[in-house]
């Protein structure tokens, strides 16, 4: 795994995010304790999930997911190490390209949970702060 957050994307955009290459079925586990906020289908991320901490402030995202684990819905309670879904290349991650697309963020307004702003997650996973 490496830190690919300040990398450059389409449209002048910056990654925000890292990539965690893996296989295709890989499971995915929850970050943090927190309730699914939103399951979500976009161009960009395809299978997407996002979850709310415990905090209610900060919001983990999963995207490029191949499929949800079986009973994850809106609304759903989840442990840190729940598996949530599975490794894919929905959306733009291109074909073959497996791979869990990993942002965190804090909001200021819970009721718009899909901005805020941007933390690098790579640091936190490494468990560097």
């Amino acid at each position: 795994m490496s830190d690919t957050f300040t990398q450059s994307r389409s449209d002048g955009r910056v990654h925000n995010a890292i990539d965690i290459m893996a296989a295709r079925g890989t499971p995915v586990f929850a970050a943090a304790d927190g309730t699914v906020a939103r399951l979500f289908w976009s161009e960009r991320g395809g299978i997407t999930l996002y979850v709310r901490g415990t905090d209610e402030h900060t919001i983990y995202y999963y995207a490029h997911l191949d499929r949800y684990a079986e009973g994850i819905s809106e609304n759903k309670f989840v442990r840190r190490g729940d598996v949530i879904g599975y490794v894919g290349d929905t959306g733009n991650a291109g074909a073959g390209n497996y791979h869990l697309h990993f942002a965190v963020w804090t909001v200021d307004d819970p009721k718009r949970y899909w901005s805020g702003t941007d933390i690098n997650p790579y640091p936190l996973l490494m468990g560097k702060r």
